[in-house]
């Protein structure tokens, strides 16, 4: 689903959407840029900081627009409020029963359902990047509200998706890690939409004044536990995929004391006891239902064309490539810089690669000579492709073979691993390393990060608690809650405020 021109304006039914959404502002340049690439400029203009009032006229109209598509669909929320505990209960109890089940099914021999080779579970990894990023941020706009006893459920659910200051334990962080061990950063090239359900979750943390309902639904939604949540993790883990940050959401959304019953309550709590509650509950069913919006986890596990990715990833290092080359490099006999010298000439320099015998797919890896420029001992083009990259054509070249999951640094064809084994070991090691360099990170931190730094000396030189608050408060953004100063910022919040 693309956002047409005119779902940045105000839809002609604008009475039955939130009261905060009716504005006929002017929008800013982001709403008259092209449809390539506006939900990212969105993002990573709400991604820099507190927008100024231009950009909040263009997230509010881009909320506004999505709720209106919204309205049409069936929401799967019970018609009462009263009827949500239940609900979450049935839903927790179904995703477990399924998971049991397809658990049995691999235990008789059926293959992954998600992933099928390790490539394909790092492409998911790469193109869920935008929403993962931006964990929790719908909440954010709630801590300025801290004081309302009403929202304790919402802001204690905020700070554990910033793991209470811990960085072992910070969503985002723990993403951004994840990405950065397999190559996976910078997320460039990705569809447009891909950046919908993040650039959503962050409009919506900058507009709890207006939204309160459609967040507090959006926050109903997205904490419940999922099927894919367990399968994913259960299939990471497989192949060797350190799968912790989807661990750590099953067991902190769990539906007894964690962010599912916990946003259950926060609705209970929120709704108006002095008349009006049931505009509010329609709210919150229009914000439920933006939580499924935009490109989710089967979608992005479904879209993944291993031939495809090769492609995009050799057309793009065409462009470096071009010119690099020696004039005696020729295949087909055509020189590899003429190869080179345009994307759309790639599907035949890999078809010339095949005739001449360098690219042997779907036999080992090794009779490829291919390969041998990208790694071994006499690799001219060492360091040209990213871990991800490798990984892709590694997978591609191995063909069925590589539903074993082997990675490409790990294991020879002769010798493939077993990764779910080896990996629990590897992966423990890994944990107990992080959690002793974190014990030392505010020290090593306030050395080299000059946030931190004027974190600490504006702290010091405040003794209005409302200017404390609000100086913490700025510090666990969306934007900078991940880093050393939004870590030592939350650790301050939760301890003076929460």
């Amino acid at each position: 689903m693309f956002v047409a021109a005119h779902e940045w304006s105000p839809p002609r039914n604008a009475k039955n959407l939130a009261p905060g959404l009716r504005s006929t502002s002017t929008p800013s340049e982001l709403t008259r840029a092209s449809h390539e690439g506006r939900l990212q400029h969105l993002y990573e203009a709400l991604l820099q900081g507190e927008p100024d009032d231009a950009l909040r006229n263009t997230a509010h109209a881009f909320l506004q627009g999505e709720l209106e598509a919204v309205q049409a669909q069936d929401c799967e929320l019970p018609a009462s409020p009263h009827d949500l505990l239940g609900w979450m209960h049935q839903g927790a109890q179904l995703a477990r029963a399924q998971y049991l089940a397809y658990l049995e099914e691999r235990k008789a021999g059926a293959p992954r359902r998600y992933f099928g080779n390790r490539a394909h579970a790092l492409y998911f990894l790469r193109g869920v990047a935008p929403t993962k990023l931006v964990d929790g941020a719908w909440l954010y706009g709630l801590l300025r509200h801290r004081r309302n006893p009403r929202f304790s459920d919402l802001v204690l659910t905020y700070l554990e998706e910033l793991g209470d200051g811990v960085a072992d334990k910070n969503h985002v962080l723990l993403y951004r890690q994840l990405l950065v061990q397999h190559g996976l950063e910078p997320a460039s090239g990705l569809d447009d939409d891909a950046y919908r359900q993040g650039a959503l979750q962050l409009a919506l943390g900058w507009s709890a004044e207006e939204l309160l309902p459609e967040v507090i639904g959006f926050n109903l939604g997205y904490e419940q536990l999922p099927l894919h949540l367990l399968i994913t993790a259960h299939e990471l883990n497989e192949l060797g995929i350190d799968p912790y940050y989807f661990t750590l959401h099953v067991t902190v959304d769990n539906n007894d004391s964690g962010h599912a019953r916990r946003a259950v309550q926060a609705v209970h709590e929120a709704l108006p006891k002095l008349g009006g509650s049931g505009d509010f509950w329609r709210r919150v069913r229009n914000g439920c239902q933006l939580s499924g919006v935009g490109t989710g986890t089967h979608e992005v596990i479904a879209n993944f064309d291993i031939g495809a990715e090769v492609l995009r990833i050799l057309s793009q290092k065409s462009v470096a490539g071009q010119g690099a080359h020696s004039d005696y490099c020729r295949v087909a006999g055509r020189s590899v810089n003429d190869w080179l010298s345009q994307p759309a000439h790639i599907p035949g320099f890999l078809a010339a690669l095949q005739e001449a015998g360098w690219i042997k797919r779907g036999a080992p890896i090794g009779e490829s000579r291919f390969w041998g420029l990208l790694q071994g001992e006499r690799a001219e083009m060492f360091g040209v492709f990213s871990p991800y990259e490798l990984q892709v054509l590694h997978d591609w070249l191995r063909g069925a073979a590589s539903a074993d999951g082997q990675a490409y640094t790990e294991a020879t064809p002769a010798n493939p691993r077993r990764a779910h084994f080896r990996a629990t070991a590897r992966l423990a090691a890994q944990r107990q390393a992080r959690a002793a360099g974190i014990a030392s990170l505010p020290q090593d931190a306030e050395l080299l990060d000059p946030d931190l730094q004027q974190l600490k000396q504006r702290f010091a030189s405040m003794p209005d608690p409302q200017d404390v608050a609000q100086l913490l408060v700025e510090a666990m953004s969306p934007s900078a809650h991940w880093t050393p100063a939004g870590l030592y910022a939350t650790r301050l919040f939760q301890q003076t405020f929460a």
